[in-house]
Parts: structure tokens; C-alpha cells; sequence
């Protein structure tokens, strides 16, 4: 079972921590049978699994049902829950915080745009609350920057603010974070971050194999997107496909009026 010591002492070690975010029970437990050392329940659920057009849709309830779930499918690695845009911002993150220890048994809490509030920082890890630090031109702060969610995935911080960056990572470590979740570092600003702090430091869009581990979605990785049914993507698998070929093929049986598969087998059916 995974300990947030083991993930810190990997990074002194060189190896590389692997996070997969995950929406569901049996996402989350083929993840952990994988060996991912953390599950992430992120807020993009709202936009990758719900249709939602903009990440700031979702609830502190829905990701706390969303939380629950995964870490019922979760045994060996760590749950993180990420805050969705509301409590870190309006002064509610302990009372957030403890709701999604208490409720949904999380082990860290990810708050976006945590470099603005290192007082927040401060007070969960007092309340013996692990927090995963989100920063960098991150979902929540992509406006900040004047990025759009949109092109968000694009972006890339410019090497001339590897100096701001390295201060806010400092700063969120002091807080007492104990991993930092760096969003669009790049290949200079990245490994300057990876270096001046000794916690770990795992990205996901805009990272690369510079940082300390990565997170990808596990819907991402497995390509399961209606949209990769017209075109063929750069993931380890087409599961849009693969979900359409078995549904059509399914359709089909029942409109042929045979027996479908994987149903209760009925008396006389063919």
C-alpha cells in the first residue's frame, strides 16, 4: 500500500510516481491493479465525462459522490480528490476538507491554484490534512493567464518566468504541502521546479519525462472519447472504437432478434 513517505522517498530515489485519474469504481480499480501509486479524482469530470462546457460547472457535492466511489475501488494506492472552483477561494477549505477525508476517505486533497492561498496550505496541514498543491497555468487559473480552458492544454509557461515559479513551489512546500501537481511546466521551468523543492513534482498536460511522475487521465490514455471514433489517437488504445464495434454488434442481435451476450440465458432463446 502506497504511503505519502514512499511517494516522497521515490523522488530522492529517481523513480518516477505515476498518477491516473479516475471517475468511477472500476476505472479506479483497474487503475490500482496497475500499481498507480496515486488514483486522482480530478474536476475535469464535468467536462470529460458529463459534457459540462466549462471545469468551474462542477460541485464540492458531485465530486464528493464522484470521490466516494473511486475510493471504494481503490486498495493499494492513494485517493486524491481535487477541490472544485469554490471552497479554496471562498474560505472553505478545511470545512471541504475534512468532508472528503471524513465522507469519501480521501488521503490528499488537491487544491488548483494553491500558490494564491499558501495560508490554506497551512491550515489543513495543521489539521494533519495532506495536501496535493496544484499550480502552473492550471484548469482554474487559465484565465489568469489569459488562456482560455479551451486551448489550456497548449499552453506553455514562458522560460522567463522560471523564477516565479520556483518562489511559488518553494512556497507551497513551506506550507506543508506534500506533492505538487505543476500544470503546463515545459522542459525548462519544469526541471528548475523539480529541482529547487524536495517534494514530488508530477504534471499532467504540458509535463514531460523531466518531472517526477505524470498524470494522465485514464480515460485519456485508453482513448475513450466519441470523438476518436472519426479519427485515430495518439493513445494506447481506441476505446471509442472498440465500445462502438461492441455496442453495434450487440444492436444487432437484438434487432435479429437473437440472444444478446453476457444476459441471464432464457429457456427456449436462441
Amino acid at each position: 500500500m502506497t504511503t505519502i513517505p514512499q511517494l516522497q522517498a521515490m523522488k530522492q530515489a529517481g523513480m518516477k510516481s505515476v498518477c491516473f485519474v479516475a471517475w468511477d469504481y472500476h476505472m479506479a480499480r483497474i487503475a490500482d491493479r496497475v500499481g498507480a501509486d496515486i488514483v486522482s479524482v480530478g474536476d475535469t469530470v464535468g467536462i470529460n465525462l458529463w459534457g459540462h462546457s466549462n471545469p468551474l460547472e462542477v460541485t464540492f457535492d458531485e465530486m464528493l459522490i464522484v470521490a466516494k466511489a473511486v475510493r471504494r475501488g481503490v486498495r493499494d494506492a492513494l485517493v486524491s480528490c481535487d477541490f472544485p472552483f469554490g471552497p479554496l477561494q471562498s474560505g472553505g477549505a478545511l470545512a471541504a476538507s475534512v468532508r472528503l477525508v471524513k465522507e469519501a476517505g480521501v488521503d490528499l486533497v488537491k487544491l488548483d491554484g494553491a500558490a494564491d492561498f499558501p495560508e490554506e496550505v497551512e491550515r489543513l496541514t495543521r489539521a494533519g490534512i495532506p495536501v496535493f498543491a496544484q499550480f502552473g497555468i492550471t484548469p482554474q487559473t487559465s484565465l489568469k493567464y489569459g488562456i482560455e480552458y479551451s486551448a489550456a492544454d497548449k499552453a506553455h509557461i514562458p522560460d522567463e518566468m522560471t523564477d516565479e515559479f520556483v518562489v511559488q513551489a518553494k512556497r507551497l512546500e513551506a506550507a506543508g504541502a506534500v506533492a505538487l501537481n505543476f500544470t503546463n511546466s515545459g522542459p525548462v521551468v519544469g526541471p528548475a521546479v523539480v529541482q529547487a523543492v524536495t517534494i514530488p513534482v508530477l504534471g499532467g498536460f504540458g509535463g514531460g519525462p523531466w518531472l517526477d511522475g505524470r498524470i494522465r487521465m485514464a480515460t485519456a490514455a485508453l482513448g475513450y472519447d466519441e470523438k476518436w471514433l472519426d479519427s485515430e489517437p495518439d493513445t494506447y488504445v481506441n476505446m471509442a472504437r472498440v465500445a462502438y464495434d461492441g455496442l453495434a454488434a450487440c444492436a444487432e442481435d437484438i434487432r435479429a432478434g437473437r440472444q444478446i451476450r453476457g444476459g441471464l440465458r432464457t429457456p427456449g432463446a436462441s
